[in-house]
């Protein structure tokens, strides 16, 4: 049984949620590691029903034939061939035109004589057919008349020059890029994680050793899983470095956006924390979440310390006296904005419906990282900033003495 969604990533479907796929130039060297590889990932704690899409037991039969007999009755391999697709194949023999329609004729055995493997005895093959350029003439049923209603021909029975084994066939074979692939489906055991899944996989596919003509790939799901993780650190930087550019065109300072950034790791601590409490995964969504509220968490800052640079430059006020205005005066918007955005993830997080586990994720994100930041920063972002204040203090001086050094050493000159 498998969820419809609304939104899937899956490109295939399998028994299970995630997907690992094996392709390679030869079918024959996936028959031979799949199964192994499939052993490997059972024993593993973290997965769950494993399983396979190779489906190797089918039934066939290989028909051998027996070269001299069937030289001696001057019968080739071309007219064995298309003795068994005349009866068993779909080959068109003729074309029915009417005024408003045109039929195709097909040419096969009767229903009863395609359930088993003895039908084979009843199939005749034209003797001498090999000098003629003629298509197979078959008789069922031990007759021995040409369909075409012609005089009697003489004919072999198929079973007197070839001989029929059973073998094992597959009952279908996917392709990847153009190579035979076999698909590895897994489900994750409860608490476990994608990406230790993940590593796990990759261990186990590394130690049993297999040939590098086999390229071993995560489909769905887990690919895009992995995707996100490659990409995670430099969008987390992007991100951030275009916030602190824009702070700092908006102060006119290196410092002060330091100050407002400084709110991001408390917001990184509670969501991470809200998800391991309500025992979720960092997928791409709860990735997102994150993001989000490197737009959302820094307001908190940004109020206190527009409203203390204004008091500093307009007012005459010391950094202590400034900053200690700012959080009584704008404790009240800076509780009004989080509530707002708190309250607003709350349906997200504890929502039901169709797709709501999409959603979860993104709620308990945003909900956690507010509610550690917004406890947190109201004591650490007065703090940070007459911090940062007396370095900025330190290095203007240091920049004027060595500037005064300068000017006196021209005037010596």
């Amino acid at each position: 049984m498998q969820p419809v969604q609304d939104l899937t990533v899956e490109d295939r479907i399998s028994r299970t949620q995630y997907q690992y796929a094996l392709d390679a130039p030869d079918k024959a060297i996936l028959d031979e590691w799949v199964p192994k590889l499939e052993d490997k990932l059972k024993q593993i704690p973290e997965l769950r029903d494993v399983a396979s899409d190779q489906l190797n037991g089918g039934l066939g039969l290989r028909v051998t034939i027996d070269r001299d007999t069937a030289g001696r009755l001057g019968i080739t391999p071309q007219n064995v061939d298309d003795a068994l697709y005349d009866a068993f194949g779909q080959r068109q023999v003729s074309t029915i035109f009417t005024q408003s329609n045109q039929y195709h004729v097909v040419l096969e055995a009767q229903p009863q004589w395609q359930t088993n493997a003895t039908a084979l005895r009843d199939i005749y093959v034209q003797i001498g057919a090999a000098s003629q350029n003629l298509a197979s003439t078959i008789a069922l049923a031990g007759t021995n008349t040409a369909l075409t209603g012609a005089a009697p021909i003489a004919q072999a029975p198929l079973g007197s020059f070839t001989r029929a084994v059973p073998v094992k066939t597959p009952i279908t074979i996917n392709h990847q890029a153009q190579f035979p692939v076999v698909t590895m489906s897994f489900n994750l055991a409860p608490g476990a994680s994608l990406g230790a899944a993940v590593d796990h996989i990759r261990q186990a596919t590394k130690s049993l050793g297999m040939p590098a003509s086999i390229e071993p790939t995560f489909q769905g799901t887990a690919r895009a899983f992995e995707n996100s993780l490659a990409n995670e650190s430099l969008l987390i930087l992007a991100a951030i470095v275009t916030v602190y550019i824009v702070l700092g065109v908006l102060y006119e300072s290196y410092i002060h956006p330091l100050t407002i950034l400084s709110t991001l790791p408390s917001a990184g601590v509670g969501a991470i924390a809200a998800l391991m409490l309500f025992h979720k995964d960092l997928d791409v969504i709860a990735l997102i979440g994150i993001i989000l509220l490197i737009g959302i968490v820094k307001k908190n800052a940004i109020m206190m310390i527009d409203f203390a640079l204004e008091a500093e430059r307009n007012e005459g006020m010391t950094p202590e006296e400034a900053i200690y205005r700012a959080c009584l005066l704008r404790f009240r918007p800076i509780m009004m904005t989080t509530m707002a955005a708190l309250l607003g993830a709350v349906p997200l997080a504890f929502g039901s419906g169709v797709g709501s586990e999409l959603r979860k994720p993104l709620g308990i994100t945003i909900i956690g990282g507010l509610l550690i930041s917004q406890v947190l920063t109201l004591f650490t972002t007065p703090v940070i900033y007459l911090w940062f204040g007396r370095i900025a203090s330190w290095v203007a001086r240091l920049r004027g003495k060595n500037t005064v050094e300068d000017d006196l050493s021209l005037a010596e000159i």
